[in-house]
């Protein structure tokens, strides 16, 4: 075959397809979802899944997802916190929050980050309401 006849597989320059492989649905949006949409919607299913089945006695809860928390200067610790939870008080909601960066990177599989996560919230909640977190969700389980 000579150079006319094969197809070409890279441009001029030797460098091969360059931008994305999949065309977004529309402009401006990214086709394929990122890291922090997917989490967004993991911790959404567990957290509405949870909050539904205790709301009677959890009160006005808010759950956030952070990228990673804000360590003061003077953290003694050696590990990361996963999560946060304030308790409210007054007029201001109790507020949970899910650390993203920290629990993926404990995290080798997608079932990893939901097992994950899901001990995270059961066990944030069953801190708020005072029982055991196996009473909170039957998927929960102790170590």
């Amino acid at each position: 075959m000579n150079r006319q006849t094969r197809p070409r597989l890279r441009d001029r320059r030797g460098r091969g397809m360059r931008g994305p492989a999949v065309l977004p649905e529309a402009p401006g949006r990214p086709a394929l979802r990122t890291a922090r949409e997917r989490f967004d919607d993991l911790a959404l299913g567990i957290v509405t899944d949870i909050d539904a089945r205790w709301q009677d006695r959890l009160g006005l809860v808010e759950y956030a997802v952070e990228d990673t928390p804000q360590i003061p200067d003077d953290w003694s610790s050696a590990t990361v916190p996963l999560s946060s939870l304030v308790r409210g008080s007054g007029g201001t909601p109790t507020r949970l929050v899910l650390f993203r960066r920290p629990i993926e990177r404990r995290c080798e599989t997608r079932t990893d980050l939901e097992a994950l996560v899901l001990t995270i919230v059961v066990e944030q909640v069953a801190e708020l309401l005072g029982i055991d977190a196996e009473q909170v969700d039957p998927r929960y389980e102790s170590d």
